[in-house]
């Protein structure tokens, strides 16, 4: 596996890290029954905000040194993107339906720039096939798309159904760069 791969691969794993450790606060934290509030179960944001930070910078930074012989999307343009669509969503998702702006949207969105920057750069260094690059590209819309919709009815939920909704962007997010670290490690050139 040449070093561009094994950052892509060790930036997944971060981020799957990132989402597990997450996930285990959203469980404790909003369970039903006894849910274990404040410090108790907060001090987990922490270690997951750190592999969340090391995940991110480490594709950016393997990203940005890889020999790309070629790109599906410029790199700037799909920052722009990314704010432009948090901007559209967070008005849109208050005005259309009085849902709050929380941090979770940004972590969505965020998390999606950050998938197809990486599916992106592993197209282009060729760590990944065309066929590749478009499943994961569709399969990246695809939860974006299921997670938006988590995010959108998340507060008209009772407990239980919030507590599964809520926890479904993360879990499909652990699932998604797990995919992708499996496609890397099968890489011919990865």
């Amino acid at each position: 596996m040449d070093d561009a791969g094994k950052q892509f691969l060790a930036a997944d794993l971060w981020l799957i890290g990132c989402c597990v450790v997450y996930l285990l606060w959203w469980v404790l934290a909003f369970r039903p029954t006894n849910p274990v509030t404040g410090f108790r179960s907060g001090w987990l944001l922490i270690p997951a905000s750190v592999a969340g930070v090391v995940a991110v910078v480490l594709a950016i930074r393997v990203g940005a040194g890889a020999p790309a012989k070629a790109s599906l999307i410029d790199s700037k343009l799909l920052v722009v993107l990314g704010i432009v669509a948090y901007v559209v969503l967070a008005v849109g998702t208050w005005l259309a339906f009085r849902r709050p702006v929380t941090t979770e949207l940004i972590l969505i969105v965020g998390w999606a720039v950050l998938a197809l920057y990486e599916v992106d750069k592993l197209w282009g260094t060729q760590l990944l096939g065309r066929r590749g690059a478009i499943i994961l590209v569709v399969l990246v819309l695809v939860v974006l798309a299921i997670c938006l919709v988590c995010y959108t009815v998340y507060y008209r939920l009772s407990a239980l159904p919030g507590l599964i909704v809520g926890a479904v962007p993360l879990t499909l997010g652990a699932i998604v760069m797990a995919i992708m670290a499996v496609a890397i490690a099968r890489s011919k050139t990865g």
